[in-house]
């Protein structure tokens, strides 16, 4: 059994913090419009910074036992998996077939990423 601790779950871990950070950082201020864009910004790019603290690491971790086409493809999916919540809990938007038959499409492209 993999240990939580493991280089192929480590990376995988982080990835999906970092992309809540992230995905706050680009698109939590969507649900403010009157804030101030400066504001906004700067606060954003405060939220990206711990991104930042998360991602790197993922990634120099991951490496050891990941090629970079497939950290890459990791961070896509676990990116449309967070948006995906992310819009539908938190900016109460709709999730339709279109997006669920894109992100299918999408998956099916990261699938063959982790075949070669």
């Amino acid at each position: 059994m993999t240990s939580l601790f493991s280089p192929y779950v480590i990376p995988i871990l982080l990835l999906a913090a970092s992309n809540v950070f992230m995905t706050f950082a680009w698109y939590g201020h969507l649900k403010y419009p009157m804030a101030p864009l400066t504001l906004v910004v700067f606060i954003s790019w405060g939220i990206a910074l711990m991104e930042y603290w998360l991602a790197i690491p993922a990634n120099r971790i991951g490496h050891t036992v990941y090629t970079t086409a497939e950290l890459k493809t990791m961070q896509e999916v676990i990116t449309l998996v967070v948006f995906s919540l992310f819009s539908v809990f938190y900016l109460k938007e709709s999730f339709t077939w279109q997006h669920v038959a894109g992100f299918v499409l999408i998956a099916g492209g990261a699938t063959l990423i982790f075949k070669a």
